[in-house]
């Protein structure tokens, strides 16, 4: 069993920036690849960023990237997601996952734990 918790979620102004945090538990995290999704009202959940078991390989959607870093600290079993020049397109519920295995992947089905969710307003 896997817990997650979000955190870092909250309103900002266009242009600004947030880290979103997910601390993780129960098992061994470096064995796990991590993904943040997000969802907006009336929308289906999106794949946003992956990172695999080591860090080493990362994938961004392409309505990110660059300005959208995953990272992580496996010492402290946590995930990042470092978002800047937020648009008001990027308000939503920002949910990490994690998977069974090290390989990342933007298929919000091969993510087995998932966290609560926290909520991103970006106002214009």
């Amino acid at each position: 069993q896997v817990q997650l918790v979000e955190s870092g979620g909250g309103l900002v102004q266009a242009g600004g920036s947030l880290r979103l945090s997910c601390a993780a538990s129960g098992r061994t995290f470096s064995s796990s690849a991590m993904g943040w999704f997000r969802q907006a009202p009336g929308e289906e959940r999106e794949f946003v960023a992956a990172i695999s078991g080591s860090g080493g390989v990362t994938n961004n959607a392409d309505s990110v990237k660059g300005r959208f870093t995953i990272s992580r600290d496996n010492a402290k079993n946590t995930v990042y997601l470092q978002m800047n020049s937020l648009k008001p397109e990027d308000t939503a519920v920002y949910y990490c996952a994690a998977r069974l295995g090290v390989s990342i992947s933007t298929s919000r089905s091969e993510y087995y734990y998932w966290g609560q969710g926290t909520q991103v307003t970006v106002s214009s």
